[in-house]
């Protein structure tokens, strides 16, 4: 099959919202602004659904079959908690309830989970190339936990959105995944959309929308063992 790559944008193209991800509980994105998610946006949630379903079992499908040769371990999936709605959903480390507006991959727990208003906004306002990155995303601080500390980088949000290129991209060479017209462009969309305004500096930080891209290209061009070398 011909190889399919994600060409980003050099000038990513910021959004009117943003997005957070934990590897724990969940910290959600400022509160002191106005929730992007107010107003949930009219979308085709069956859609959605599928789109959600399709992300998942094409990044697992990928893990799977190179998750030991690459590692030299074998591979669990983490669980599937799917969506939520605000505060409804799955706790985690201790926490009571989830963060809304917000995607997680819960280490305790080991499971991944979002809240179905993050991605109607995104889906809406962005695309479906949103529900693949945010999964993606997410699923590469599963592999994180998976790894050993010295193949972890102190930059994990970093190293999660370059897991995701090389996921996502690894799918699409295998025929998991079609990779259509536009979908770069929604692709740096999403990395703007979910970016810090600030460069990453601390553990902590995601990383601005330059430094995103560019860890998810570093995925998609150099696969797994560039975001983890």
């Amino acid at each position: 099959m011909r190889t399919l790559t994600w060409r980003l944008a050099a000038a990513v193209i910021a959004v009117a919202f943003v997005a957070a991800c934990n590897t724990t509980s969940s910290d959600p994105y400022d509160q002191s602004a106005t929730p992007p998610a107010a107003v949930t946006p009219a979308v085709d949630r069956e859609a959605m659904k599928t789109d959600e379903q399709d992300a998942v079992n094409a990044v697992d499908s990928f893990w799977r079959r190179h998750f030991a040769e690459l590692f030299g371990q074998p591979y669990r999936s983490p669980r599937v908690a799917g969506s939520y709605v605000g505060t409804d959903g799955p706790p985690c480390g201790g926490e009571p309830e989830s963060v809304p507006f917000n995607a997680v991959y819960c280490r305790p727990g080991d499971f991944v989970a979002w809240d179905d208003n993050l991605m109607a906004a995104g889906y809406s306002q962005i695309g479906d190339a949103w529900v693949y990155l945010i999964i993606a995303h997410e699923w590469g601080h599963a592999i994180q936990a998976r790894l050993r500390d010295d193949r972890v980088s102190v930059a994990a949000e970093l190293q999660a959105d370059c897991l995701a290129g090389a996921a996502l991209q690894g799918a699409a060479d295998e025929g998991l995944i079609t990779i259509e017209p536009g979908d770069s462009e929604e692709i740096a969309r999403t990395l703007a959309a979910v970016a810090d305004d600030y460069p990453w500096t601390d553990v902590s930080d995601h990383g601005n929308a330059e430094q995103r891209t560019s860890a998810f290209s570093t995925g998609v061009e150099g696969g797994v063992t560039a975001c983890t070398t």
